[in-house]
């Protein structure tokens, strides 16, 4: 699957992996070595749990993140997000989109831009 800033007009990933079972929530990049461009990965919320922060610890790279609702709409964008480091929880976000660093400034991702997932 794809990722898609579709008001910018860009392409995120072109290799989207998803984690919406706890597991593979809980893991999430941990114990990579990296994260190939064009590669990303989808932490999904559900009705019950969202995912409104995040955390590298143990991480060995860093990251750019983006948060979005349930509309895939962007709520924040976090740029080089290094090891060690936490989000404060995002108000109205309910997943988000871990990708290489630097990827959202090549892709001008900005809060309001719509997201898309798809073939």
């Amino acid at each position: 699957m794809k990722l898609v800033n579709r008001t910018q007009n860009s392409e995120l990933a072109g290799d989207l992996e998803i984690a919406e079972t706890f597991m593979s929530r809980s893991i999430g990049l941990l114990g990579r070595a990296n994260l190939p461009t064009g590669h990303a990965l989808w932490i999904q919320g559900s009705r019950l749990v969202s995912c409104n922060s995040i955390h590298t610890m143990f991480m060995r790279f860093a990251i750019d993140a983006v948060f979005v609702d349930q509309k895939l709409i962007v709520r924040k964008v976090c740029h080089n997000l290094g090891p060690w480091r936490m989000t404060w929880p995002v108000v109205g976000a309910n997943s988000v989109f871990e990708l290489p660093a630097g990827t959202l400034n090549r892709g001008k991702t900005q809060i309001g831009d719509q997201l898309h997932v798809g073939d």
